[in-house]
């Protein structure tokens, strides 16, 4: 679920229109994928190209040139609207866990033929049955992760920093960042609040609003990727966001920003996965690329670059990775493996009826405009 700027590639996207089925020519396969923004390593600071060194690779494994459309998105309701259209057509793509649901209830998933994905063998038993795809029957888990909250140190108390509250602290009024998605927004408050984030009762989502219409005096602005700049600059001192990211920011925050982390009690755990929608034109392809990201290079060489948690053990127990990770990161990334399905299934978003998406839908509204 990485959550950087994902603009749309427009030409590249009409360019996947244009082609007839998989093929740009008679000579060249395309594969067109769908992803989040900046959630695949991409050559840049020396790190591993993955799409390119997967059309190296199968050039010289098949003797047949592939070329990878790789369009990004901001979140999954983007994603999903796109796919829903049917005005696009995309091979592969990597939805979080409860749109994967939804999808898969819309018949807009193909089962996947793991015979074309042997390296399937090597993602944790912890990972796999989980309610989204309960036989395994549509998904390859890419990364997971669970959901904390930020601070800089130099602007905010350490003794403030605690659970849900620091997220309505007066004291840091016009310094905090909320989520700019209704199902994250919302979470953040019935998981404070200890109200159930797949309720269908319509007075608890009414509690929640409450909750965030309390809060809106002290938020700074409803953010996703804008988060990044305003954390690493020190312009706002609190947000929740995923684990992985944290350490993104890490890396790029300035010289007076000391961010911090830590979990809430109780929160979201959640799971991206690869699945080939309806929509694909070669669906042995996509799962030979599947298969492909599964292989330790490329698996390890994206977990180091997103820094999002791999289910895959070629990468969390790569001696090399767990060293260039170091011992912090990976305590905040990879705290509990072994116990990850039974928390996952306490806490995990799942997907919602229609009523209720309506009726959240029309609750998110009334908070963006009041």
């Amino acid at each position: 679920m990485k959550r950087f700027t994902a603009l749309i590639l427009v030409a590249c996207m009409a360019l996947c229109l244009c082609l007839s089925g998989c093929g740009g020519s008679s000579d060249t396969l395309t594969l067109n994928v769908y992803n989040w923004g900046e959630y695949i390593s991409d050559g840049s600071e020396d790190t591993l190209d993955v799409i390119e060194a997967f059309e190296d690779w199968y050039s010289e494994t098949y003797k047949a040139v592939v070329h990878v459309n790789y369009d990004t998105y901001a979140s999954n309701e983007d994603m999903y609207a796109k796919l829903k259209t049917g005005a696009v057509s995309y091979d592969v793509v990597i939805p979080s866990d409860y749109m994967i649901a939804r999808m898969a209830s819309e018949d807009m998933l193909l089962p996947l033929n793991y015979d074309n994905i042997p390296n399937y063998e090597y993602i944790s038993d912890s990972f796999r049955g989980l309610y989204y795809d309960p036989d395994n029957t549509y998904t390859v888990p890419y990364t997971y992760g669970i959901v904390g909250v930020i601070y800089d140190g130099n602007q905010v108390d350490p003794a403030d920093a605690k659970d849900w509250d620091l997220m309505w602290n007066e004291k840091y009024s016009g310094s905090i960042l909320q989520f700019n998605n209704s199902r994250d927004a919302f979470g953040t408050a019935m998981y404070r609040a200890g109200i159930d984030v797949n309720t269908t009762k319509q007075s608890d989502w009414d509690k929640a609003l409450k909750a965030l219409t309390e809060q809106r005096p002290l938020v700074k602005s409803y953010v996703m990727d804008e988060i990044y700049n305003m954390m690493e600059s020190g312009e706002a001192a609190i947000g929740a966001y995923y684990a992985g990211d944290y350490f993104t920011m890490l890396d790029a925050q300035s010289d007076d920003v000391d961010l911090q982390f830590y979990y809430p009690e109780t929160t979201n755990y959640f799971v991206d996965a690869m699945c080939i929608p309806s929509c694909c034109q070669n669906q042995e392809l996509a799962e030979i690329f599947i298969n492909y990201m599964l292989s330790e290079e490329p698996a390890v060489a994206n977990a180091e670059y997103i820094y999002y948690a791999s289910p895959n053990r070629l990468v969390y127990e790569n001696d090399s990775y767990i060293d260039e990770m170091g011992e912090y990161a990976m305590s905040i990334l990879y705290p509990n493996v072994e116990d990850f399905s039974k928390l996952y299934n306490q806490y995990a978003y799942r997907n919602l009826n229609q009523e209720t998406l309506d009726y959240i839908n029309a609750l998110w509204e009334t908070l963006k405009i009041s």
